[in-house]
Protein backbone atom coordinates (compact mmCIF):
# COMPACT_ATOMS: atom_id res chain seq x y z
CA UNK A 1 0.00 0.00 0.00
CA UNK A 2 1.72 3.18 -1.23
CA UNK A 3 0.89 6.57 0.29
CA UNK A 4 1.86 9.85 -1.36
CA UNK A 5 1.78 13.06 0.69
CA UNK A 6 1.21 15.78 -1.88
CA UNK A 7 0.68 18.54 0.69
CA UNK A 8 3.82 20.67 0.74
CA UNK A 9 3.35 21.79 4.36
CA UNK A 10 2.63 18.39 5.96
CA UNK A 11 6.25 17.16 5.57
CA UNK A 12 7.59 20.24 7.38
CA UNK A 13 6.36 18.89 10.71
CA UNK A 14 8.67 16.14 12.05
CA UNK A 15 6.01 14.72 14.38
CA UNK A 16 3.57 14.20 11.52
CA UNK A 17 6.26 12.63 9.32
CA UNK A 18 7.21 10.26 12.13
CA UNK A 19 3.62 9.27 12.91
CA UNK A 20 2.78 8.65 9.26
CA UNK A 21 5.98 6.65 8.69
CA UNK A 22 5.09 4.44 11.64
CA UNK A 23 1.98 3.34 9.75
CA UNK A 24 3.29 3.62 6.19
CA UNK A 25 7.09 3.21 6.10
CA UNK A 26 7.18 3.61 2.32
CA UNK A 27 5.25 6.90 2.24
CA UNK A 28 6.65 9.52 -0.13
CA UNK A 29 6.57 13.25 0.54
CA UNK A 30 6.37 16.37 -1.60
CA UNK A 31 9.64 18.06 -0.68
CA UNK A 32 9.31 20.98 -3.12
CA UNK A 33 7.79 23.35 -0.49
CA UNK A 34 5.09 24.32 -2.98
CA UNK A 35 1.72 22.89 -4.08
CA UNK A 36 1.95 20.51 -7.01
CA UNK A 37 -0.22 20.94 -10.09
CA UNK A 38 -0.83 19.47 -13.53
CA UNK A 39 1.70 16.94 -14.78
CA UNK A 40 3.88 17.38 -11.69
CA UNK A 41 1.00 16.29 -9.48
CA UNK A 42 0.13 13.36 -11.75
CA UNK A 43 3.75 12.12 -11.72
CA UNK A 44 3.94 12.44 -7.95
CA UNK A 45 0.70 10.53 -7.29
CA UNK A 46 1.17 7.85 -9.94
CA UNK A 47 1.48 4.42 -8.38
CA UNK A 48 -0.16 5.48 -5.11
CA UNK A 49 -3.26 3.88 -3.64
CA UNK A 50 -3.76 6.61 -1.07
CA UNK A 51 -2.84 10.29 -0.85
CA UNK A 52 -2.83 13.18 1.60
CA UNK A 53 -3.51 16.46 -0.17
CA UNK A 54 -3.74 20.09 0.88
CA UNK A 55 -3.93 22.89 -1.69
CA UNK A 56 -3.66 20.60 -4.71
CA UNK A 57 -6.43 20.70 -7.31
CA UNK A 58 -7.91 17.23 -7.85
CA UNK A 59 -10.20 17.12 -10.87
CA UNK A 60 -11.53 14.58 -13.34
CA UNK A 61 -8.36 14.73 -15.45
CA UNK A 62 -6.22 13.93 -12.41
CA UNK A 63 -8.37 11.00 -11.33
CA UNK A 64 -8.37 9.64 -14.87
CA UNK A 65 -4.58 9.95 -15.09
CA UNK A 66 -4.06 8.14 -11.76
CA UNK A 67 -6.68 5.33 -11.84
CA UNK A 68 -4.93 3.41 -9.05
CA UNK A 69 -5.72 6.17 -6.54
CA UNK A 70 -8.45 4.95 -4.19
CA UNK A 71 -8.39 7.22 -1.12
CA UNK A 72 -7.72 10.94 -0.70
CA UNK A 73 -7.42 12.26 2.84
CA UNK A 74 -7.57 16.04 3.18
CA UNK A 75 -4.95 17.88 5.21
CA UNK A 76 -6.89 20.91 6.41
CA UNK A 77 -10.48 21.94 5.86
CA UNK A 78 -12.44 23.03 2.81
CA UNK A 79 -13.06 20.82 -0.17
CA UNK A 80 -13.15 23.50 -2.88
CA UNK A 81 -9.92 22.11 -4.38
CA UNK A 82 -11.44 18.66 -4.96
CA UNK A 83 -14.05 17.77 -7.59
CA UNK A 84 -16.16 15.48 -5.41
CA UNK A 85 -18.40 14.35 -8.27
CA UNK A 86 -15.38 13.35 -10.34
CA UNK A 87 -13.93 11.52 -7.33
CA UNK A 88 -17.12 9.49 -6.93
CA UNK A 89 -17.26 8.70 -10.63
CA UNK A 90 -13.71 7.35 -10.50
CA UNK A 91 -14.28 5.34 -7.33
CA UNK A 92 -12.12 7.57 -5.14
CA UNK A 93 -13.10 8.01 -1.50
CA UNK A 94 -12.47 11.50 -0.11
CA UNK A 95 -12.10 11.78 3.65
CA UNK A 96 -11.83 14.92 5.75
CA UNK A 97 -12.50 16.13 9.28
CA UNK A 98 -14.58 19.33 9.38
CA UNK A 99 -13.76 21.96 11.98
CA UNK A 100 -10.43 20.47 12.98
CA UNK A 101 -8.77 23.92 12.97
CA UNK A 102 -11.78 25.90 14.19
CA UNK A 103 -10.16 27.36 17.32
CA UNK A 104 -7.06 28.51 15.44
CA UNK A 105 -9.07 30.30 12.74
CA UNK A 106 -11.51 31.77 15.26
CA UNK A 107 -8.72 33.22 17.40
CA UNK A 108 -7.12 34.86 14.35
CA UNK A 109 -10.53 36.30 13.49
CA UNK A 110 -10.80 37.88 16.93
CA UNK A 111 -7.23 39.20 16.60
CA UNK A 112 -8.22 40.83 13.29
CA UNK A 113 -11.25 42.43 14.92
CA UNK A 114 -9.22 43.90 17.77
CA UNK A 115 -6.44 45.08 15.44
CA UNK A 116 -8.94 46.89 13.22
CA UNK A 117 -10.96 48.36 16.06
CA UNK A 118 -7.89 49.69 17.85
CA UNK A 119 -5.81 50.55 14.73
CA UNK A 120 -2.99 48.44 16.15
CA UNK A 121 -0.93 48.03 12.99
CA UNK A 122 -0.80 51.69 11.89
CA UNK A 123 -0.16 52.80 15.46
CA UNK A 124 2.65 50.26 15.86
CA UNK A 125 4.20 51.48 12.60
CA UNK A 126 3.99 55.07 13.86
CA UNK A 127 5.81 54.18 17.07
CA UNK A 128 8.49 52.26 15.18
CA UNK A 129 9.06 55.26 12.92
CA UNK A 130 9.26 57.73 15.81
CA UNK A 131 5.75 59.14 15.67
CA UNK A 132 3.75 59.30 18.90
CA UNK A 133 0.13 59.46 17.77
CA UNK A 134 -2.87 58.51 19.84
CA UNK A 135 -5.67 56.42 18.43
CA UNK A 136 -9.06 55.90 19.96
CA UNK A 137 -10.96 53.08 18.38
CA UNK A 138 -13.71 51.04 19.92
CA UNK A 139 -14.18 47.98 22.10
CA UNK A 140 -15.61 44.68 20.93
CA UNK A 141 -17.88 44.80 23.95
CA UNK A 142 -19.80 47.72 22.44
CA UNK A 143 -19.89 46.35 18.89
CA UNK A 144 -22.51 44.48 16.93
CA UNK A 145 -20.72 41.65 15.15
CA UNK A 146 -22.25 39.92 12.14
CA UNK A 147 -21.14 36.36 11.40
CA UNK A 148 -21.83 35.09 7.88
CA UNK A 149 -21.80 31.32 8.23
CA UNK A 150 -22.42 29.59 11.56
CA UNK A 151 -20.63 26.29 11.03
CA UNK A 152 -17.73 25.05 13.15
CA UNK A 153 -15.64 28.23 12.93
CA UNK A 154 -18.62 30.58 12.96
CA UNK A 155 -19.96 29.03 16.16
CA UNK A 156 -16.56 29.35 17.85
CA UNK A 157 -16.30 33.00 16.78
CA UNK A 158 -19.79 33.61 18.12
CA UNK A 159 -18.90 32.16 21.53
CA UNK A 160 -15.75 34.28 21.73
CA UNK A 161 -17.58 37.45 20.70
CA UNK A 162 -20.28 36.84 23.28
CA UNK A 163 -17.56 36.38 25.91
CA UNK A 164 -16.41 39.92 25.10
CA UNK A 165 -19.99 41.11 25.62
CA UNK A 166 -20.67 41.93 21.97
CA UNK A 167 -24.08 41.64 20.34
CA UNK A 168 -23.91 38.90 17.71
CA UNK A 169 -25.97 38.54 14.54
CA UNK A 170 -25.64 35.45 12.35
CA UNK A 171 -26.71 34.46 8.87
CA UNK A 172 -26.67 30.88 7.62
CA UNK A 173 -28.66 28.76 5.20
CA UNK A 174 -28.99 26.18 8.01
CA UNK A 175 -31.01 26.81 11.16
CA UNK A 176 -29.03 26.31 14.36
CA UNK A 177 -31.84 27.35 16.68
CA UNK A 178 -30.55 25.49 19.74
CA UNK A 179 -27.14 27.15 19.39
CA UNK A 180 -28.67 30.58 18.85
CA UNK A 181 -30.82 30.24 21.95
CA UNK A 182 -28.04 28.84 24.13
CA UNK A 183 -25.57 31.58 23.25
CA UNK A 184 -27.78 34.61 22.84
CA UNK A 185 -27.14 35.24 19.16
CA UNK A 186 -29.75 36.44 16.69
CA UNK A 187 -30.28 34.94 13.20
CA UNK A 188 -31.09 37.54 10.54
CA UNK A 189 -31.22 37.92 6.77
CA UNK A 190 -27.92 38.78 5.09
CA UNK A 191 -28.96 42.31 4.15
CA UNK A 192 -29.97 43.02 7.75
CA UNK A 193 -26.65 41.67 9.03
CA UNK A 194 -24.68 43.84 6.60
CA UNK A 195 -26.71 46.93 7.46
CA UNK A 196 -26.63 46.60 11.25
CA UNK A 197 -23.16 45.18 11.99
CA UNK A 198 -20.10 47.14 13.10
CA UNK A 199 -17.92 44.18 12.12
CA UNK A 200 -18.80 41.57 9.48
CA UNK A 201 -16.81 38.33 9.49
CA UNK A 202 -17.01 35.61 6.84
CA UNK A 203 -17.10 31.89 7.70
CA UNK A 204 -18.68 30.09 4.75
CA UNK A 205 -17.13 27.61 2.30
CA UNK A 206 -16.27 28.69 -1.22
CA UNK A 207 -18.66 27.28 -3.82
CA UNK A 208 -20.82 28.57 -6.66
CA UNK A 209 -23.30 30.09 -4.21
CA UNK A 210 -20.67 32.04 -2.24
CA UNK A 211 -18.35 33.17 -5.04
CA UNK A 212 -18.16 36.99 -4.70
CA UNK A 213 -20.88 36.82 -2.05
CA UNK A 214 -19.49 40.07 -0.63
CA UNK A 215 -19.49 42.18 -3.78
CA UNK A 216 -19.92 45.90 -4.43
CA UNK A 217 -23.65 45.72 -3.68
CA UNK A 218 -23.08 43.94 -0.37
CA UNK A 219 -20.31 46.34 0.65
CA UNK A 220 -22.56 49.30 -0.13
CA UNK A 221 -25.04 48.01 2.47
CA UNK A 222 -22.44 48.14 5.25
CA UNK A 223 -21.89 51.15 7.51
CA UNK A 224 -19.02 53.45 6.43
CA UNK A 225 -17.67 52.94 9.96
CA UNK A 226 -17.77 49.13 9.71
CA UNK A 227 -14.97 46.58 9.32
CA UNK A 228 -14.87 43.42 7.18
CA UNK A 229 -12.92 40.27 8.11
CA UNK A 230 -12.35 37.26 5.86
CA UNK A 231 -10.52 34.23 7.25
CA UNK A 232 -12.56 31.72 5.24
CA UNK A 233 -11.64 31.45 1.55
CA UNK A 234 -10.42 33.82 -1.12
CA UNK A 235 -13.02 34.45 -3.81
CA UNK A 236 -15.88 34.99 -1.35
CA UNK A 237 -15.04 38.70 -1.19
CA UNK A 238 -14.73 40.68 -4.44
CA UNK A 239 -11.27 42.15 -3.82
CA UNK A 240 -11.65 44.83 -6.49
CA UNK A 241 -14.88 46.05 -4.97
CA UNK A 242 -13.32 45.93 -1.50
CA UNK A 243 -10.39 48.06 -2.62
CA UNK A 244 -12.73 50.60 -4.19
CA UNK A 245 -14.80 50.81 -1.00
CA UNK A 246 -11.70 51.31 1.18
CA UNK A 247 -10.19 53.92 -1.13
CA UNK A 248 -13.47 55.87 -1.26
CA UNK A 249 -13.91 55.71 2.52
CA UNK A 250 -17.15 53.76 2.20
CA UNK A 251 -15.69 51.17 4.59
CA UNK A 252 -13.49 51.87 7.60
CA UNK A 253 -11.19 48.90 7.22
CA UNK A 254 -10.79 45.25 6.31
CA UNK A 255 -8.60 42.27 7.16
CA UNK A 256 -8.03 39.09 5.15
CA UNK A 257 -6.06 35.91 5.67
CA UNK A 258 -7.18 34.50 2.31
CA UNK A 259 -7.14 35.80 -1.25
CA UNK A 260 -8.54 34.82 -4.64
CA UNK A 261 -4.97 34.33 -5.87
CA UNK A 262 -2.29 33.35 -3.39
CA UNK A 263 0.12 34.99 -3.00
CA UNK A 264 -2.01 38.07 -3.82
CA UNK A 265 -0.80 40.45 -6.51
CA UNK A 266 -2.90 43.59 -5.97
CA UNK A 267 -0.29 45.70 -4.19
CA UNK A 268 -2.61 48.71 -4.16
CA UNK A 269 -5.01 46.80 -1.92
CA UNK A 270 -2.28 45.28 0.24
CA UNK A 271 -0.65 48.65 0.92
CA UNK A 272 -3.79 50.53 1.90
CA UNK A 273 -3.46 51.79 5.50
CA UNK A 274 -6.98 50.54 6.20
CA UNK A 275 -6.22 46.99 5.04
CA UNK A 276 -4.54 44.22 7.04
CA UNK A 277 -3.45 41.05 5.25
CA UNK A 278 -1.82 37.83 6.43
CA UNK A 279 -0.51 34.88 4.36
CA UNK A 280 -3.23 32.24 4.94
CA UNK A 281 -2.11 31.36 8.45
CA UNK A 282 -5.51 30.95 10.10
CA UNK A 283 -5.08 27.22 10.63
CA UNK A 284 -1.32 27.24 11.10
CA UNK A 285 -0.90 27.21 14.86
CA UNK A 286 1.10 24.29 16.25
CA UNK A 287 -2.06 22.88 17.82
CA UNK A 288 -4.05 23.11 14.58
CA UNK A 289 -1.27 21.68 12.40
CA UNK A 290 -0.98 18.60 14.59
CA UNK A 291 -4.77 18.17 14.71
CA UNK A 292 -5.12 18.51 10.93
CA UNK A 293 -2.20 16.19 10.23
CA UNK A 294 -3.37 13.49 12.61
CA UNK A 295 -6.88 13.71 11.15
CA UNK A 296 -5.41 13.29 7.65
CA UNK A 297 -3.40 10.25 8.77
CA UNK A 298 -6.49 8.71 10.37
CA UNK A 299 -8.44 9.39 7.20
CA UNK A 300 -6.16 7.13 5.20
CA UNK A 301 -7.56 4.20 7.17
CA UNK A 302 -11.14 5.40 7.31
CA UNK A 303 -10.80 7.18 10.64
CA UNK A 304 -12.29 10.47 9.38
Amino acid sequence: MRVAVASHSFPNHPTLRRELAARYPDAVFNETRRPLAGDDLVRFLRGSDKAITGLEVLDAALFQAVPELRVVSKYGVGLDMIDLDAARQHGVTVRWTPGVNRQSVAELTIAFMIALCRQLVPLAIDVREGRWTHGGGRQLSSATIGIVGCGHVGKTVARLCRAFGADVLVHDIVDYDDFYLAHGVRPVALDVLLRDSDIVTIHVPLDASTQNLIDARALAQMKPSAFLVNAARGGIVDEGALKAALVAGRLAGAAADVFATEPPTDLELLRLPTFLGTPHVGGSTEDAVLAMGRAAIAGLDGGS
